[in-house]
C-alpha cells in the first residue's frame, strides 16, 4: 500500500480591499488583501460563495508567480469572515451591498453605532434615524436592503457547498 505525499500548505488572512472578480455560479474569484507585514496588497485566487469589501478573509495554499500578473497566492481553501474593524466594517458597509448605505451613509453609522452597527440595524433599526439624513424612507430601504443581503448570501453559501 502506498501513501500518498502530504502536501503543506502556506496560510495567510488579511482585511479585502478589493474584489477584482467574483463569479457567483461557481464561486471563483480574485481578491486584493491587506496582509500584516506586507507592503503591497497580495492577490489571492481561489473560490469562495459570497465576498464583500471589508471583510476578514484567511486561506490555505501555495505562492505562485504567473507570468501575466506577478505574485499570486493559489488557496485551496478560503474562509471568509464579517469585519471586526471599524475600518473594515465602514468598508463593508460602504461598498454598495446593502441598498440605502454608500461609503458616506457607512461612515456616519459606524461614526455612531461603532462595531454595534450590525445589531442596530438587526435589532434596532428605528435608532438609524438618529443619524442626520436618514429619514424613515432610507431607514426601511436599509433595513430590508441588509436582510436581502443576508438571504442572498446565505443561499450561495448553501448553494457552494
Amino acid at each position: 500500500m502506498s501513501v500518498a505525499p502530504s502536501v503543506e500548505f502556506d496560510r495567510i488572512a488579511g482585511l479585502v480591499e478589493r474584489v477584482t472578480f467574483h463569479n457567483e455560479q461557481n464561486g471563483f474569484c480574485v481578491l486584493r488583501l491587506k496582509v500584516k507585514g506586507e507592503w503591497e496588497l497580495i492577490t489571492v485566487i481561489g473560490h469562495t460563495p459570497a465576498v464583500t469589501p471589508g471583510e476578514y478573509a484567511s486561506a490555505s495554499g501555495q505562492w505562485v508567480t504567473d507570468r501575466e500578473h506577478g505574485r499570486q497566492f493559489k488557496a485551496q481553501f478560503v474562509s471568509i469572515s464579517p469585519p471586526t474593524t471599524l475600518t473594515g466594517i465602514e468598508r463593508y458597509l460602504g461598498s454598495g451591498m446593502v441598498k440605502g448605505i454608500g461609503p458616506v451613509y457607512a461612515g456616519k453609522l459606524v461614526a455612531a453605532f461603532g462595531a454595534a452597527v450590525f445589531d442596530v440595524i438587526e435589532q434596532s433599526p428605528g435608532r438609524l434615524r438618529e443619524i442626520p439624513g436618514i429619514g424613515e424612507v432610507r431607514a426601511r430601504k436599509i433595513t430590508s436592503g441588509w436582510a436581502d443581503h443576508k438571504v442572498i448570501r446565505s443561499i450561495m453559501v448553501f448553494l457552494h457547498a
